[in-house]
């Protein structure tokens, strides 16, 4: 991926935020960006491998500051308990179409292999940071909890909400598989932080940043989308009709 291209992809998410508002309230539109999705991502992955890595960058490299988006505190009392327990209390839900449906503390999450990754972060608002992930490949917890064959879609569930719609997000089984998608407990060499998604977030290295969901809870395999939110995959997906697709 060459910077032109993240740039011109980063640029094309900022015209469809500003100008091109009404366009994107469009439904003829709102229909021709749908199919250009699919196009996208069946040519991506038709010219790409679906096992190449996103750019790793050196510790030099980090950015000094990283800044927080979207929700930095979930609101409910039930995670302001688990925050205030340290996480002592907390765990992540595996379930959905798998055949061994898990649930694991963050002192089991942590205590699995992991895989530490300096990537950039590249968000749809038009600014990128460079920092250091470290967390547990989501294969690893797929293949412990037996994806069934319907399986299609990895979604994750998460703490927080905008004024009471939950959040999630949703990737496809290449990217669930992908080396570097990780549920990330750590952070620049410490403990994740509330503000980027304290005790887990997913990182799925070659899509745009609205997909790397913070404060994740549970992850769900399932056969379909539809069924979830509105349908579209994710909670901008579904209110603001971000494309499902975000690959760079």
């Amino acid at each position: 991926m060459s910077l032109d291209r993240r740039g011109l992809l980063l640029g094309a998410g900022g015209l469809l935020l500003g100008g091109c508002d009404r366009l994107s309230q469009s439904k003829p539109f709102q229909g021709f960006l749908d199919a250009g999705e699919g196009l996208t991502s069946r040519v991506q992955r038709l010219i790409i491998p679906r096992d190449a890595l996103a750019p790793e960058f050196s510790a030099a490299e980090m950015s000094p500051v990283f800044r927080t988006n979207g929700n930095s505190m979930p609101a409910s009392p039930a995670y302001a308990q688990l925050l205030a327990g340290n996480f002592a209390n907390w765990s992540l839900v595996v379930d959905g179409l798998v055949t061994r449906p898990l649930a694991l503390s963050l002192e089991q999450i942590r205590g699995l292999p992991a895989r530490t990754q300096i990537t950039r972060h590249d968000c749809v608002e038009g600014w990128s940071a460079i920092g250091q992930w470290t967390g547990v490949p989501l294969a690893l917890l797929l293949k412990a909890a037996g994806l069934r064959s319907e399986a299609r879609y990895i979604v994750f569930h998460c703490a927080d909400d905008f004024g009471g719609t939950p959040y999630y997000e949703s990737i496809d089984l290449i990217d669930a598989f992908h080396p570097q998608t990780i549920l990330a407990w750590g952070m620049n060499g410490r403990p994740l932080e509330v503000g980027h998604g304290a005790p887990l977030r997913l990182r799925v290295e070659r899509q745009l940043g609205y997909k790397q969901a913070k404060y994740v809870m549970r992850v769900e395999a399932v056969d379909r989308l539809s069924r979830i939110g509105r349908g579209k995959g994710g909670y901008w997906e579904d209110v603001a009709g971000y494309q499902w697709y975000a690959g760079i």
